[in-house]
């Protein structure tokens, strides 16, 4: 049993848990023992580092293609391109039918491995529709080796792609100005916490969207129009992070880093902690939750995420880590969480779920009478708070902390909560 009192932060943590069931999922904890007294300097304002790996690094590294060099292709002291034996038969035979019929068959490169189908066509057809994208796959128009395919099914390297004849949109005009996307590009390196040549670390501030939607005009990825390349490639989101959570948020530079992320996300192998200000103190000061999330609709019709049962209609399984760091006056909690799954709202309605819910939380706060402490702003008090991924090029973990957004920092300070001390959610399982 997990027993979290330790000072020192290097005793032994069992997190076999005692469970106990709850409606909808299991909730499960160590002994309601006080929490460690470990302290430290002021809280740092930035944290950046790489550790060394736990895992073997890869044992090739990944060199990325230049631009408008071909993978058959090999050219001669002379300058002049010869073709790979059967490479000229093969483009002869593409071109003749391309032009007799509009069929195009497109090879799918390495580094556009591990894309959806539906990405793999925007980004090689950016006039294209996306509507045009579903209906072509949808009917079967569009084949994948010769077989029918869904436009969220996972391409492979060398996989011939059989495009039927497209119907191209002309290019629209995006709205964007020079000036703006000076702007923009400049805003943005002003919130990196980590970067290198393949991907980098944001620190997203709360309020701002990561993708646009419905009355959203400016958001993370709009903004990444700013950062073009050379080759005029974009970079890309690799995950999410609601509007009002504040913290990490990793951006792949290259179509080759972006699949190589997004594995490392799928597969589980990112660690992710997140840090919020929660209502009430936890009696069980260290545990695990888990259940199954659905969307539902709350009593006005909105639609938002709720606990559900195993076999429910779009019920996925959520496992979430959580250890209370602090409390002050038995009336709010510092607590860490680390999500082993990635649910949408996970964390909102794991906390909310445990009779916890994270204050300033408009969606998912379901505690009666509460008034919100003096001097506490009314805003979502959630940080996505540190990110340890592999590099997509060699494996070595990058390790990036980010500071506590305004709204954090001011109601820390106010309850006395010292930023720098031990997180023992640090301890907690992988799985």
């Amino acid at each position: 049993m997990w027993d979290g009192g330790v000072d020192d932060g290097d005793a032994d943590i069992d997190w076999a848990a005692v469970e106990v069931e709850a409606a909808g999922g299991v909730f499960a904890g160590g002994f309601d023992d006080d929490d460690d007294g470990a302290t430290g300097e002021a809280a740092p304002v930035v944290e950046t580092r790489q550790t060394g790996s736990r895992r073997a690094p890869q044992e090739r590294q990944l060199k990325e293609r230049q631009p408008g060099e071909r993978a058959a292709a090999r050219k001669p002291v002379g300058g002049k391109s010869i073709a790979a034996p059967g490479q000229k038969a093969r483009i002869r035979a593409e071109t003749s039918e391309a032009l007799a019929t509009g069929v195009q068959t497109l090879i799918v490169e390495p580094d556009e491995a591990d894309m959806r189908l539906d990405r793999f066509l925007t980004a090689r057809f950016p006039q294209l529709a996306f509507t045009h994208i579903q209906r072509i796959v949808r009917k079967g128009e569009l084949r994948v080796d010769g077989g029918r395919v869904k436009p969220n099914d996972r391409l492979k390297a060398g996989q011939s792609v059989r495009i039927p004849p497209l119907k191209l949109t002309e290019a629209r005009p995006t709205g964007r100005t020079p000036r703006q996307d000076e702007d923009d590009a400049a805003y943005l390196r002003s919130l990196i916490l980590y970067e290198d040549k393949d991907l980098m670390v944001l620190n997203k501030p709360m309020g701002l969207a990561v993708q646009g939607g419905s009355g959203t005009h400016r958001h993370v990825d709009g903004m990444l129009e700013s950062m073009r390349d050379k080759a005029g490639q974009k970079p890309r989101l690799v995950h999410r992070l609601d509007k009002d959570t504040a913290g990490c948020l990793v951006i792949a530079k290259t179509r080759l880093a972006a699949a190589t992320l997004g594995k490392s996300f799928r597969s589980r192998v990112t660690r992710k902690i997140y840090w919020a200000l929660v209502a009430g103190v936890p009696r069980v000061k260290q545990g695990r939750i888990s259940t199954y999330i659905a969307k539902e609709e709350d009593p006005d019709g909105e639609s938002r995420m709720g606990v559900a049962q195993h076999g429910d209609d779009g019920a996925s399984h959520a496992v979430t880590y959580y250890a209370l760091v602090e409390n002050s006056a038995q009336k709010v909690s510092w607590v860490s969480l680390k999500p082993v799954t990635g649910r949408t709202h996970q964390l909102r309605v794991h906390t909310a779920h445990m009779g916890h819910p994270i204050v300033g939380d408009p969606k998912y706060f379901n505690v009666e009478n509460w008034e919100l402490p003096g001097g506490i702003q009314k805003k979502l008090h959630l940080l996505a708070r540190r990110i340890i991924i592999p590099h997509p090029r060699d494996g070595r973990p990058i390790d990036v902390t980010a500071p506590l957004p305004p709204h954090m920092a001011q109601t820390w300070n106010l309850l006395g909560f010292d930023a720098s001390r031990y997180d023992p959610i640090v301890e907690s399982p992988e799985e």
